[in-house]
């Protein structure tokens, strides 16, 4: 069900990409570079995220115990359709997530299509701002942005 949005998404960006370029004058915005995105702020990619965020937090030594309330302003910030060199889809975004001891932090997030267990599914990699222990995402969550 969630890869009829997700198909949707891919393909109005790709013909957005294929529209030749505007001249540009002084004033003008020159691009979007995040936009609101349905499939970044679906349901079932913040449950996923939410539920190994907990897992996180209570198996990894010396961080706080806090858990996700809140997902908001989720956003697509860059988008990489499969190619025959790179067959898998991928979508970057990110938003703010509001953790239950009142704290706003920024999270990003990769949504990997057909890399579930099994290549069964999807696979989402998350990075929150300081949670981020053993440098996995690097120490600023670089690799997901």
């Amino acid at each position: 069900m969630a890869r009829v949005p997700a198909f949707l998404a891919g393909l109005a960006a790709s013909i957005a990409a294929t529209i030749p370029p505007l001249s540009v004058q002084a004033a003008d915005i020159v691009g979007i570079y995040a936009v609101e995105d349905t499939v970044c702020a679906h349901q079932s990619v913040r449950s996923v995220i939410t539920h190994r965020f907990r897992h996180q937090v209570t198996h990894v030594p010396h961080l706080p115990n806090v858990g996700i309330a809140e997902f908001y302003g989720a956003r697509l910030t860059r988008y990489q359709p499969a190619t025959p060199n790179s067959p898998i889809e991928r979508r970057y975004c990110a938003a703010t997530v509001r953790l239950t001891d009142g704290r706003d932090r920024p999270i990003w997030y990769l949504i990997e299509y057909g890399q579930g267990f099994a290549s069964m599914g999807d696979n989402v990699e998350f990075c929150i701002a300081g949670f981020d222990r053993w440098n996995v995402y690097n120490a600023t969550c670089s690799v997901l942005r």
